[in-house]
């Protein structure tokens, strides 16, 4: 089983990239964050004509998270834990596969927290003690689990083509990468250190001042796998090549293949 993720930064903007990305690669599932549209102004048309189903947490010009899949899928809804919380941020599925069984995917577009000393920073640090405190639970049920999406999180800093431009900012301050390591320290393995020590990785680079064609990147879009999604991961691809097109999204797709 083929699993993606990819903030698509507006997926009506991204749509033709979309589409593309779907023919060329063919993912089983397919997380999407920052769609950027309500429900009804998702492109469900267009994505079911590919193929796919889309499951869609969507918000009006903000955030948005989706999951295209190859067969239908159980959804839920946002992440437990604060019912004041309007943001859309979080969607889960439980996917069958062709063996009988499922693996349960979550697409996960967490705060970014700038600026830091804002709301903005606590609500990211309460967000993400939420995610751990529901990851803990979902660990219980002791099957394949996959959290992809945008963590806003540069775990290290070879994670960071210049990690000290990085210093004072919400995905790298040492309480953020602290609260991740403590969401790994659950039993997750993160997918792409699993395959590789390797510096020079990265899924993000802004549109400013270069940073693409400098290669001014860093890693931010993970996928976290569970001890029973973990033993069954053959490999871990960027798709770095997303980045080059006209008009992409200033992130670009990662994704694994999986036995099922």
């Amino acid at each position: 089983m083929r699993i993606a993720t990819w903030n698509v930064n507006s997926v009506r903007q991204r749509l033709e990239h979309l589409l593309g990305y779907l023919k060329e690669q063919q993912p089983d599932v397919l997380c999407l964050q920052e769609i950027k549209c309500q429900d009804e102004a998702f492109p469900r048309a267009e994505i079911e004509s590919a193929g796919y189903n889309a499951a869609v947490h969507g918000q009006k010009t903000f955030n948005g998270v989706a999951i295209l899949s190859k067969r239908p899928v159980e959804v839920t809804l946002g992440l437990p834990g604060d019912d004041q919380d309007t943001q859309s941020r979080y969607i889960e599925a439980i996917v069958p596969t062709e063996a009988g069984g499922v693996v349960r995917v979550a697409s996960i577009y967490l705060p970014n927290g700038n600026p830091i000393n804002t709301d903005k920073y606590a609500y990211k640090l309460a967000w993400m003690e939420r995610l751990t405190n529901y990851t803990r639970e979902l660990l219980k049920l002791e099957e394949p689990l996959v959290l992809a999406g945008d963590y806003n999180v540069i775990p290290e800093p070879r994670d960071a083509r210049d990690p000290a431009a990085w210093t004072n900012d919400a995905l790298f301050l040492p309480e953020t990468r602290a609260r991740f390591r403590t969401l790994l320290h659950l039993g997750l393995t993160d997918a792409l250190r699993a395959t590789t020590d390797a510096g020079d990785l990265y899924t993000f680079w802004d549109y400013q001042a270069g940073a693409w064609q400098r290669n001014f990147g860093i890693r931010i879009d993970h996928l976290l796998l569970s001890p029973q999604a973990a033993d069954r991961l053959q490999s871990v691809t960027i798709d770095k090549y997303m980045r080059a097109a006209e008009k992409p999204s200033d992130h670009v797709p990662i994704r694994i293949d999986i036995k099922t």
